[in-house]
């Protein structure tokens, strides 16, 4: 795969030279690669919402860069101004930055200032609509009027709509109900098919990274102590927890198993590889 976004000795300090200095990332480097799932996990106060907001420019790196398509996206004010409608970032809870009177409006905020015209918008808006599971009836009522689930749903749209190669979402599941955030997280992974983008998926949620990531970051303190695929970062269990980060229940679960002295594939995460695994095990058994 082709890198999209290249993170290269990147520091950030809050309060620098101030007695609440505080180093939120520091001597970080990682390559993102364009059309993959990544998963960002990491405590809170780890320095993970520092991290994304770096990558569409939000915040300036106190030292290191962010490269886009191999262009630093700090090298001129209209590159950086370019790389925001590239690189979408939808925030926690994002129904609460709604503001349009219409939900067609609010999700045509984006491609507006985008300067495109109105048919293209339109096609943008409808488009982005239908990834993100919202009805075209929807599109005439407030925001306002909706659900959390469905306000949920007009903000990641107002972000597809700008057709970004990159949508960075932060908790997109965060307070939904099981089939409300498997629903959300259905329509994100429909988005990136069609669409070849990347996804960066932060999330609390051990169990939705773990299914869904093609690999892993995990933030701790301002570094990057593990970058893998999710067998291999779930492999260092124990050091995950030591960092206060939960790992997958089914995880858990077969770690115990393990050792209580069988011998099973204690790297097992999701209800498919918990399957896989105690049938080996239970091969394993029978041809003994």
């Amino acid at each position: 795969m082709e890198p999209i976004i290249e993170i290269k000795n990147l520091t950030h300090i809050y309060s620098p030279n101030t007695p609440f200095e505080q180093r939120a990332l520091d001597s970080v480097n990682l390559t993102i690669y364009q059309g993959e799932t990544l998963g960002i996990i990491g405590r809170t106060g780890s320095g993970k919402s520092t991290l994304i907001q770096h990558l569409n420019g939000l915040v300036r790196p106190t030292s290191g860069q962010i490269l886009f398509e191999g262009q630093d996206i700090w090298s001129s004010k209209e590159l950086t101004h370019t790389i925001r409608f590239q690189v979408g970032l939808v925030f926690q809870y994002p129904e609460y930055q709604l503001f349009e009177e219409t939900v067609y409006k609010d999700i045509a905020f984006g491609p507006r200032n985008m300067k495109l015209d109105e048919g293209e918008i339109d096609r943008r808006v409808r488009r982005a609509a239908a990834f993100a599971g919202l009805r075209d009836e929807v599109l005439s009522r407030s925001p306002f009027e909706l659900s959390g689930g469905q306000k949920r749903r007009v903000a990641i749209a107002g972000v597809i709509a700008m057709e970004p190669k990159v949508l960075i979402l932060d908790e997109p599941t965060a307070g939904l109900d099981p089939a409300g955030a498997a629903s959300i997280l259905a329509n994100i992974e429909t988005y990136r098919q069609a669409n070849h983008a990347t996804v960066i998926l932060v999330s609390h949620s051990m169990e939705d990274v773990a299914r869904l990531a093609d690999r892993l970051v995990v933030v701790s303190q301002g570094t990057l102590p593990y970058v893998g695929t999710p067998r291999e970062v779930f492999s260092h269990g124990e050091a995950l927890e030591s960092m206060g980060l939960a790992v997958p229940a089914m995880n858990r679960v077969f770690s115990r198993v393990r050792a209580m002295g069988v011998d099973i594939d204690p790297a097992v995460y999701t209800v498919e590889q918990a399957k896989a695994a105690i049938l080996d095990a239970l091969r394993k058994k029978g041809g003994r």
